[in-house]
């Protein structure tokens, strides 16, 4: 009420407005609002997030405890089965290092190669009348095989003989008048210009007997090669030709073939850095003993030599020919059969062997697990290998004969861990030599080992389960 006019009030007139120019007072802007910020969304996902991690966290643990676990589990499972956890003796094979000879040889393919293939075929032409000989029969040299007909060459010998005869008198009159003119000259009866005449006729006539009695030899050759014969001795293959037939000399296929199988060779090929042993041996006067296998090289077909070498390397494969020869008795070389050669090169005399599996390849080298007799320990030996012959292996260097080594077993042991021999000892093979006897092992020694050694296997069994 108090803030109202008093009745009557007229208000006093107002100033009129001054023009303002814009340059003078800019324009002001207006005021900007305040910005009001939105609702708060942010915390409700920052939340979120926050549970996700955790999870995400909480689940790493877990996996990384499962896998820390696991691997503490399989090691001690690990550490109580595996190599070298039992820690009784190891149970083991043996075998004693023999003295004997180790024989250095050569292998090699080769091809059964017949020492003589000889294709007959007809010498002259005509009627095939007759075959002496039956297939795959065995023939010796000058054996009868067919007969062609002698007829025609038989009437060319007879007048062969007829015109020699009928030459030789000429010959023999030519002679007697010669003899005539000769006195009938030296009476000066006759003149010596026909005592000349007649000294060239009777020279003619000892060439024309000469003529003739080639040609009776030619036609006796040719009765001969009408009678056909082995030339060699063989196997009779597959006829070629059957009786009644026209033979003639250009026939490529001829008659039959013959393959000589007793004795027989073998063509085989070596490396050229196997040439110079062999070599060595060759000049020194020795003579190389050849074996011939099947082709499986499990049968021993035939025992020969070697019988020559080939006087060239060939550059495309570096390697060089040889031939061995074999008597081949009991035929059981086939001509073309591919054969398993050893050649024998050389022996090694008076050398340890041990067996093959015997033999240990690490990081030391070629080594072996040698047995202490007096501890039942192992030393892990290393040796130098020579030849071997598929069973046994040559030890040039790191054994002596007498030692004991480990041929079963090695993979679970190490340098001086304790054994058990449970095996007779397997002792290589010696020509003609008893078996070794194994060694003696204490009696409550080697009873206590056997059990361990069973122990031994059935916790591996149980572990591996």
């Amino acid at each position: 009420m108090d803030d109202q006019p008093p009745r009557g009030y007229v208000p006093p007139p107002s100033a009129p407005p001054v023009p303002v120019s814009e340059e003078a007072c800019p324009p002001v802007a207006p005021p900007e609002a305040p910005v009001t910020p939105p609702p708060d969304r942010a915390r409700p996902r920052r939340g979120r997030s926050l549970l996700l991690y955790a999870i995400c966290l909480l689940l790493l643990v877990i996996v990384v405890g499962a896998v820390v676990w696991y691997a503490l589990h399989t090691g001690t499972q690990s550490g109580n089965t595996g190599r070298l956890a039992n820690a009784g003796p190891m149970p083991v094979g043996t075998a004693t290092v023999q003295q004997g000879n180790m024989p250095i040889t050569d292998s090699a393919l080769g091809t059964v190669t017949p020492l003589a293939t000889v294709t007959v075929k007809t010498q002259i032409n005509g009627q095939l009348t007759e075959v002496a000989f039956q297939e795959g029969q065995m023939v010796n040299k000058g054996d009868f095989l067919a007969q062609i007909d002698p007829r025609p060459y038989q009437v060319a010998l007879e007048q062969a003989q007829g015109q020699l005869a009928k030459d030789q008198a000429a010959l023999a009159n030519a002679e007697v008048d010669l003899a005539r003119y000769t006195k009938l000259v030296a009476q000066n009866s006759l003149a010596s210009q026909q005592l000349d005449t007649q000294r060239a006729l009777v020279q003619q006539d000892k060439g024309t007997i000469i003529s003739d009695q080639a040609q009776v030899d030619v036609q006796k050759l040719n009765l001969t090669y009408a009678h056909i014969i082995a030339p060699v001795a063989g196997r009779v293959g597959l006829r070629q030709v059957d009786a009644g037939n026209y033979v003639q000399t250009s026939d490529a296929n001829g008659l039959v073939v013959i393959t000589q199988l007793q004795p027989i060779s073998v063509i085989f090929t070596l490396p050229e850095d196997s040439l110079p042993a062999v070599l060595a041996r060759v000049h020194g006067g020795a003579t190389l003993q050849a074996i011939a296998f099947d082709r499986s090289n499990t049968t021993q077909l035939e025992v020969g030599q070697l019988a020559t070498i080939d006087n060239q390397i060939d550059t495309t494969t570096g390697t060089v020919k040889l031939r061995a020869q074999f008597p081949n008795a009991n035929l059981n070389l086939f001509p073309n059969q591919f054969v398993n050669i050893q050649l024998l090169v050389d022996t090694m005399q008076n050398v340890p062997l041990v067996p093959s599996s015997a033999i240990q390849r690490g990081a030391p080298g070629t080594f072996v697990y040698v047995v202490n007799p007096d501890t039942n320990t192992v030393t892990a030996t290393v040796v130098t290998l020579g030849p071997d012959d598929g069973t046994n292996v040559a030890v040039t260097k790191g054994l002596t004969p007498g030692q004991v080594v480990v041929t079963d077993g090695a993979d679970r042991l190490k340098d001086g861990a304790k054994v058990q021999i449970v095996t007779p000892a397997a002792t290589p093979a010696q020509p003609g030599a008893p078996p070794p006897v194994p060694p003696a092992q204490p009696k409550q020694r080697g009873q206590g080992g056997g059990q361990g050694g069973g122990q031994h296997r059935q916790g591996q069994q149980g572990g591996g389960g």
